[in-house]
C-alpha cells in the first residue's frame, strides 16, 4: 500500500454541466497496471470521469494511457513531478520545468514577485533571443528585493540582456500599470510569502495577491500561463493558499487547465499551482 499519496487535479466546481468534471492525475503503482519496466515505481495516469455515471475509468482504461493531455503544459513532465514527491527536486524546480513547456522565445512574461532575482533570470534565459524582442517586467514592492535582483542580474547578465528585464518597485497587483497595454503576456509567475533572507513580518497578503491574480488572468494570453507557488508554513499563508484556490475554482474547464501539487504528509511544504489557458 502507497505511504504517499498525490493529489493533483483541477480545482473546478462550478456546478454548471460544461465546467464541473474534475480532471485527476493518478500515481499508479505498476503492478496494478502490470508495467513491464519494473524500474518506475509510479505511473502516471490522467483522467475524467464519466459524465453520466461519475466514475472514473477501468484499470483497462488506465493501462492503455501514461501522460497528460496534449493541450496540457504538463505533457512529458510525469518523472519531474515524481521526483518533487520523494523531495528529489523543490516546488521552484518544477514550477521552472513547467515554464520551459510554455514560454517561448521573444515572449513578454511577468515576474510578479521578483524576491532575490532567480525567477527573473530563469525566465530570461527563456525568452531572450537574438532580436530582442522578448522580456522580463520584474516586480517587488520591497526596495532590498529590487537590489538583491539587480545584484544577481549584473553578474549573470551581459549589456544587451539586461536591457530586456524591466523592474519596478510596486506591488504585484499593480502590474497592468506598468506592463504595456499591447503586450502579449505568456507568463505571469509569483512566489509568494516573504523575501528569502529578507525582513519576515513583510509578507504577500490575501487581497493584493487576488487582485493581482485578476490582474494577470486579463493579460494573460491564450496559451498562457499563471504560475504560483505558495507558502503555507508562516502567519497569513493558508489564508493566501484559499484565495488562489478560490480564483483557481472559478475559471470554467473550457477555457483553462487548473492544477495544484500538494504533499498531504507534509502540511508546510509549498503549494505549486498552475493556472493555463487554453
Amino acid at each position: 500500500m502507497l505511504s504517499l499519496r498525490l493529489w493533483f487535479s483541477s480545482l473546478v466546481t462550478d456546478n454548471t454541466l460544461s465546467c464541473s468534471w474534475r480532471r485527476t492525475l493518478f500515481l499508479v503503482p505498476p503492478q496494478i497496471l502490470n508495467l513491464s519496466n519494473s524500474s518506475k515505481n509510479l505511473r502516471c495516469y490522467s483522467g475524467e470521469p464519466n459524465q453520466r455515471t461519475g466514475f472514473f475509468p477501468v484499470a483497462s482504461e488506465l493501462q492503455s494511457s501514461s501522460s497528460f493531455p496534449k493541450d496540457s503544459p504538463f505533457s512529458g513532465l510525469e518523472d519531474a513531478l515524481v521526483s518533487y514527491l520523494f523531495g528529489k527536486k523543490r516546488a521552484t524546480d518544477i514550477a521552472h520545468m513547467v515554464w520551459k513547456q510554455v514560454v517561448r522565445k521573444g515572449d513578454t512574461v511577468i515576474d510578479a514577485t521578483c524576491g532575490n532575482g532567480f525567477d527573473t533570470l530563469a525566465m530570461l534565459n527563456l525568452v531572450a533571443d537574438d532580436s530582442h524582442d522578448g522580456y522580463v517586467y520584474a516586480l517587488d514592492i520591497q526596495r532590498d528585493a529590487l537590489d538583491n535582483t539587480s545584484l544577481l542580474l549584473e553578474k549573470a547578465l551581459n549589456s544587451k540582456e539586461k536591457q530586456l528585464v524591466k523592474l519596478f518597485n510596486i506591488c504585484h497587483s499593480k502590474m497592468e500599470n506598468v506592463v504595456p497595454g499591447n503586450a502579449s503576456v505568456r507568463l505571469v509567475a509569483f512566489n509568494l510569502g516573504y523575501l528569502p533572507g529578507g525582513d519576515k513580518g513583510i509578507i504577500t497578503g490575501s487581497e493584493t495577491t487576488s487582485l493581482a491574480l485578476e490582474a494577470a488572468k486579463r493579460i494573460l494570453m491564450p496559451g498562457g500561463l499563471i504560475s504560483i507557488v505558495v507558502y503555507v508554513g508562516h502567519p497569513g499563508g493558508r489564508e493566501e493558499l484559499e484565495v488562489v484556490e478560490s480564483f483557481a475554482a472559478g475559471l470554467c474547464v473550457e477555457n483553462w487547465i487548473c492544477c495544484k501539487l500538494q504533499m498531504l504528509n507534509r502540511p508546510f511544504a509549498p503549494i505549486p499551482i498552475f493556472v493555463y489557458r487554453r
